[in-house]
């Protein structure tokens, strides 16, 4: 059995609060990344670094033999109305056994266990005849899937297995539906809005598009364990000279989620077969996300990320799933996630065999007063070193 001292629960604790109030926004994780890089190096992670795009990447293991990635994204989303609020979003207040704030759950918590597992591992001396390669990845939040990429298709480092901290309420998950962006360009004529017979308004026929757009979501496939996929309109914007002129130009865009079998091609022509079937003048396409990453590193991939699952036979989820038991006590539910993970990469591009085991619920991710269980955070470091151990055993 694994067991943390009560002086190393409470420096992980610590730790944890400290990252919790660094707010690391997508693109902003500088202070982030120094702070986790630097406990990662007290602990005995070898070989620390910060790579191109900015993740932080650490080993522990002899430089060869078979390659478990934990992977872990440091940025959070905003926020929000702070007055929602009823914990500082960013002071890590802990109440009952439970601490608070942006990124609490998503997905600092799991950081600072696999940070902590680490150190597990190195305090009862485990030989492993692998590499266990920790990283915290940036971006993820806006565009899962790109770090990780840099970090195996540019930084050349390619993992045998992967696992997911994200939460899973520490259980297994083994897969998620995908995401495609899809844009729509609306086109119309403008003119004086005292006169609207004489132009074409383009918010006019976005919004035909829109409700056909609508009624595809009782069409898509589904999945027995992925379940079906959905769409749905997330924003709206026109473009016009002022607010009395008529738009010639409106875009809207839609968040299609594919599960098994539904691909970006399959997607988009669904959406043009609306567009046809209203005559619309009008384009549509994947938009690329771009963005300069804190090390001055550009960035840049299609808003396209598939649908992935695991076996539940395969060697990985059952090797996991025995480590967990031995560990903690108890067989864990093997289940799936309902949002996107940097498995859409791993697994769903690149064919590495994936598996999310995380602290926390996923109700809490994004919410007001998003909270993690201190306890469930100690007992994910336990797990963690137990897996790593299990699957590097030689």
């Amino acid at each position: 059995m694994f067991e943390l001292r009560a002086q190393d629960r409470q420096a992980m604790i610590a730790f944890l609060q400290d990252m919790v109030r660094i707010p690391s926004y997508s693109t902003q994780e500088g202070a982030m990344a120094e702070r986790l890089m630097a406990e990662m190096s007290r602990v005995g992670f070898e070989d620390v670094h910060i790579d191109r795009i900015g993740n932080v990447v650490g080993r522990i293991g002899p430089g060869k033999g078979p390659t478990l990635l934990y992977d872990g994204h440091m940025d959070v989303v905003g926020a929000g109305d702070l007055r929602a609020w009823k914990h500082d979003p960013f002071a890590a207040e802990i109440q009952d056994g439970i601490l608070y704030g942006r990124g609490a759950v998503d997905m600092k918590g799991a950081l600072a266990a696999m940070v902590y597992a680490g150190k597990l591992l190195r305090d009862q001396g485990v030989v492993l005849h692998g590499d266990l390669y920790l990283v915290g990845v940036v971006q993820e939040e806006p565009c899962e899937g790109l770090g990780v990429k840099v970090l195996i298709e540019d930084e050349g480092l390619l993992p045998d297995y992967v696992l997911l901290g994200e939460a899973t309420n520490l259980q297994l998950s083994r897969g998620q539906r995908g995401r495609l962006e899809i844009q729509v360009v609306v086109h119309g004529r403008a003119c004086h809005a005292s006169a609207p017979h004489l132009g074409d308004n383009a918010i006019y026929t976005a919004a035909r598009l829109i409700f056909g757009v609508e009624m595809l979501g009782t069409q898509l496939a589904e999945d027995k364990f992925l379940g079906a996929g959905t769409l749905a309109v997330t924003h709206i914007e026109s473009l016009a000279g002022s607010r009395n002129v008529v738009p010639d130009t409106c875009t809207f865009y839609i968040d299609r989620r594919l599960t098994i079998g539904e691909t970006e091609i399959k997607a988009m022509a669904e959406v043009q077969s609306v567009l046809l079937r209203e005559a619309a003048q009008a384009e549509i396409q994947v938009p690329e996300y771009v963005a300069t990453s804190y090390t001055g590193y550009r960035a840049r991939m299609r808003a396209s990320y598939p649908a992935w699952a695991l076996d539940r036979d395969h060697p990985l989820v059952q090797s996991v799933s025995q480590a967990i038991r031995a560990e903690l006590g108890y067989r864990p539910a093997i289940g799936k996630w309902d949002f996107s993970t940097d498995g859409t990469y791993t697994m769903g591009v690149a064919g590495i065999p994936t598996i999310g085991f995380g602290p926390g619920e996923e109700k809490f991710v994004h919410t007001v007063d998003e909270q993690i269980r201190l306890n469930d955070v100690e007992r994910a470091a336990r797990a963690y070193a137990r897996i790593a151990a299990e699957i590097l055993a030689g």
